[in-house]
């Protein structure tokens, strides 16, 4: 892979946030390789920041198991281990099928409105074929999953689960279909909310993240 190539993919100034998403970018989509050394002093130099905020980003990334490092030795990137993904997904379908019953239950009037406004509005986005677009609303999507069960808790432990498995269900937009496919996935989320159906936005929810999951360990281990 090209130098060239590789600066097309890098930010500067960047938050450990948005350096945890362009590395793990850079590694799901196979632009580094398992093996390759992650120097601490070459990163924070590509994204003009200390070490430290690279340190913080390479710890998220091991918790993500893209990412490994021995003692005394540079980060790695890792293999992605198929089990260790399906366990990570196992756990967030079961926590977006918890999170959408409860807000086909508590969700009130403005927020299933704004939900299903939002929902069809992203339409446009699956008809333009904007993968990028498409993402950044899925995120925000499952966000209002979180916040429509009004549980602090709750929307804690989602958004965490969810974080370490961003990288993965970002790849999932790669795949050829896979706009339209989640848009459908969605729209059986929404309408159960819509008529509180809680049983049925449930199981909406498991059945879009294991379809995701299944979507995503597609792409991330073949890529591998």
């Amino acid at each position: 892979m090209t130098q060239a190539k590789r600066k097309t993919v890098t930010r500067t100034g960047t938050t450990v946030e948005q350096m945890v998403r362009a590395i793990a970018d850079m590694i799901v989509s196979g632009i580094m390789v398992p093996g390759e050394r992650l120097d601490e002093l070459s990163l924070a130099a590509r994204f003009e920041v200390s070490r430290t905020p690279v340190r913080e980003a390479l710890r998220e990334l091991g918790a993500m198991g893209l990412v490994g490092r021995e003692p005394n030795r540079s980060a790695i990137v890792k293999n992605v281990e198929e089990a260790h993904l399906h366990a990570m997904f196992e756990a967030m379908a079961e926590l977006e099928g918890i999170c959408a019953r409860l807000s086909a239950m508590r969700m009130d009037a403005d927020e299933r409105h704004a939900l299903e406004r939002e929902h069809r509005a992203s339409m446009q986005l699956v008809r333009a074929g904007v993968p990028e677009g498409y993402a950044a609303y899925n995120t925000e999507f499952h966000n209002r999953l979180y916040r429509g069960t009004h549980n602090d808790h709750l929307l804690e432990l989602a958004t965490q689960t969810r974080a370490r498995l961003a990288p993965f269900r970002h790849a999932q937009f790669r795949l050829s279909g896979r706009l339209s496919k989640s848009y459908e996935e969605h729209d059986r989320i929404v309408t159960a909310i819509l008529r509180a159906d809680a049983t049925a936005a449930g199981k909406a929810a498991y059945d879009h993240v294991s379809i995701v999951s299944d979507a995503s360990t597609v792409f991330a281990v073949a890529r591998g």
